[in-house]
């Protein structure tokens, strides 16, 4: 009967079918959810004046007066830089575990954090590459070159797809002598694997490009670490230029820019695949550069610049490598992505374990996070022109140097710095904003802000490892 009665208007039908496909448009769709890929790159040992652009555009002397890096330094144009950029500790493995984990280096441990933190023996922490595939377990993530948890646990036991496997400072060293590798230079092809290590991450990120996977790819470069390696071309090119006045090691400055031409080769690989507007590039150092090449010995490590008759190379920050002063752990600290503004610079602190909760936040991560966690999320500043704060679990920053012969911990809480040094019993307080270089001790003019942030550092560590807690206070009279 409907036929009949429409066939008497043969135009009726093609009216309705043109109406129904209107109104089918006007209905809602179900939102394709997109998850971004993220490439975080770490470097070694390189001091956060240790780029030829700086990380301070208002602080000329925060950046070199000899390295080369265009490609870190395009990363810096295109994104957003941190002036505060802290590494979780003053050497390797304890930033490394801080950033998988989440968690402040005094919390995991040290030679306790392999029975503490092993997954076989504790499968429930939340890791970098377990909280992305719980969210999505289409994400594939991939970790090359230096890994050096020293807990002989290896990147798929956090959760890796693939990995170069338990790797330390001897898979990206060529010479076994302690003296040389601060002496001697090595010249090769691949310094400091860095050519293997971003061919296998270029081949990576092309496969998941192409099965349409989301992936998470960590480059965790040998260099610039000595031992010291570059290429012949690098080599003779520093060894042409003028010196600088704390830059001037001509094989050092040729393995940095080798290595920033790995960076270089990541970014263009994204922009070949097309996949820029989906991709957060982090660009961070696991701890600052060695004060000096050679190094001072341990009992000059903590003397004041004006002891030495050279800046240091981290200048203008106070010290480098194995101390906690700023220039221990005071790092390059680089993101660019969707939406976030180009060549910004932000003053807010941030640091390695932040990292966790920010690429939770960024891949929308629902359940709360864990409370040991001691990150918290600086996805919002990077979308507001670098402005705004961390909501962490506490309003201040805490480190910890583990060493025999020189103990230390730090707290950072707005512009204060105060550290302790349980072997001899001396505290340092320092004002950031006015004190950059750490050469004023305001202990004596500001007692209450001092006794303030060391009690709050004190009960810091006490709640969240009490044997250290311990440990420490066996160092005081």
């Amino acid at each position: 009967m409907a036929f009949e009665m429409y066939s008497n208007h043969p135009t009726i039908p093609w009216v309705l079918i043109i109406i129904s496909g209107l109104w089918a448009c006007s209905l809602p769709k179900e939102k394709k959810e997109s998850f971004p890929n993220i490439v975080f790159i770490l470097t070694d040992d390189q001091g956060w004046s240790c780029t030829s652009l700086g990380m301070d555009d208002r602080i000329p002397d925060s950046k070199s007066d000899y390295y080369e890096t265009p490609n870190i330094d395009r990363l810096a144009a295109e994104g957003l830089r941190f002036t505060r950029g802290y590494a979780p500790a003053s050497i390797c493995s304890p930033t490394r575990r801080s950033i998988q984990f989440g968690m402040t280096p005094a919390r995991l441990g040290d030679e306790s954090f392999r029975s503490n933190y092993d997954p076989g023996r504790h499968p429930n922490y939340l890791t970098i590459p377990k909280m992305l595939k719980s969210v999505n377990p289409k994400y594939k993530t991939a970790h090359y070159g230096k890994w050096d948890l020293r807990a002989d646990i290896f990147p798929e036991d956090l959760g890796y797809d693939e990995s170069d496997g338990n790797t330390g400072n001897r898979h990206g060293n060529l010479m076994a002598g302690p003296e040389e590798k601060w002496t001697e230079v090595y010249i090769n092809e691949d310094p400091k694997r860095m050519v293997s290590i971003t061919h296998r991450a270029l081949n990576f990120m092309e496969r998941q490009v192409r099965s349409k996977n989301p992936f998470f790819l960590q480059v965790s470069h040998y260099a610039p670490h000595v031992d010291i390696q570059t290429r012949q071309t690098s080599f003779d090119k520093y060894e042409k230029k003028a010196k600088g006045q704390k830059h001037s090691h001509s094989g050092w400055a040729g393995m940095l820019e080798d290595m920033d031409g790995s960076v270089g080769d990541i970014l263009n690989k994204i922009n070949e695949l097309g996949i820029e507007e989906n991709t957060y590039i982090f660009f961070m150092s696991d701890n600052g550069a060695a004060e000096f090449i050679p190094p001072v010995p341990a009992r000059q490590k903590l003397l004041p610049p004006s002891n030495f008759d050279k800046p240091m190379r981290n200048f203008p920050l106070r010290g480098g490598k194995w101390n906690l002063y700023e220039g221990g752990i005071r790092v390059p600290f680089i993101v660019k992505g969707p939406k976030i503004a180009a060549g910004v610079m932000s003053d807010v602190p941030v640091v390695g374990w932040d990292i966790l909760p920010t690429l939770a936040e960024l891949v929308s991560y629902r359940p709360a996070l864990p409370e040991e966690l001691d990150g918290g999320s600086f996805f919002e500043i990077l979308n507001a022109k670098g402005q705004g704060e961390i909501r962490r679990n506490q309003d201040f920053l805490v480190f910890h140097r583990y060493h025999t012969g020189y103990p230390h911990s730090a707290i950072i809480k707005g512009d204060f710095k105060a550290i302790q040094f349980w072997s001899t019993g001396i505290t340092k307080l320092y004002a950031l904003n006015q004190d950059l270089g750490e050469i004023m001790d305001i202990s004596d003019a500001e007692p209450a802000i001092l006794k303030e942030l060391l009690d709050e550092m004190v009960d810091y560590i006490d709640s969240v490892n009490q044997d250290l807690r311990i440990e420490l206070e066996g160092y005081l009279p």
